[in-house]
């Protein structure tokens, strides 16, 4: 396929656009893909190029997600709102993979919980350690970031913890929180500060069921490796 054509300067059979609409989205590349979305490119390149420029620039989808509008904009041809309009389609693509059908689904296996956060945390540059708030049947009532950290650690006081779960009446809570390097793999500080919140838990009423850590799209669960 010649990228360096202008989209209309294709033939018809060739054309993104056209393609999505014969074949479905699934047969088209990552660089097509983005080419509909940008839907022009600039004066002196097609859509088609600039669509492989940006994830060239990124390395790949995966970092352009993490990538803010000023870093999209400074590549030629892109501007604020093309990488607006890039990040509200990326946006509304890690938004749709988290949502689920039933507003208050449960947690029946530590599988649940990892799949309801793998998009919207597993692309995450910083540690954030979330909380889901469970009612008596298991229900997820909210999900809570207590904090977010640096690179390689957060801090997690038991006080904010559990005044967020005490708030909204939660009966059991799920501790969750990502590793930036895509190993979840728990540290010495995540097996330490796990057994700390379930002690405070035990404390206050409100059981620890699990602790997840989110890698690249790959997770450990404290209670499946009989660590809680």
């Amino acid at each position: 396929m010649n990228y360096m054509l202008k989209m209309k300067d294709m033939p018809k059979e060739q054309r993104p656009r056209e393609r999505l609409m014969r074949e479905g989205p699934g047969v088209l590349s990552d660089v097509e893909l983005l080419a509909i979305i940008l839907r022009t490119g600039s004066s002196d390149k097609s859509a088609m190029v600039l669509s492989t420029e940006v994830i060239s620039h990124f390395s790949g989808l995966k970092n352009l997600v993490q990538a803010e509008v000023e870093e999209l904009s400074m590549i030629k041809g892109m501007g604020p709102a093309k990488s607006s309009q890039l990040k509200a389609a990326l946006e509304i693509g890690i938004r749709l993979a988290g949502k689920s059908e039933d507003p208050q689904p449960a947690i029946n296996r530590p599988q649940d919980a990892a799949a309801m956060v793998m998009e919207e945390m597993r692309h995450l540059d910083r540690e954030h350690f979330c909380a889901l708030l469970l009612n008596t049947k298991n229900k997820v009532l909210a999900k809570k970031t207590i904090s977010i950290g640096t690179l390689n650690a957060s801090v997690v006081h038991p006080r904010e913890l559990f005044k967020t779960a005490i708030k909204k009446s939660a009966s059991s809570i799920i501790l969750i929180h990502n590793h930036p390097s895509g190993d979840p793999t728990p540290s010495r500080e995540d097996i330490e500060v796990t057994q700390r919140l379930k002690n405070a838990g035990a404390i206050v009423g409100i059981e620890v069921l699990d602790h997840i850590i989110i890698g690249d799209n790959n997770f450990v669960s404290f209670k499946d490796k009989g660590m809680l």
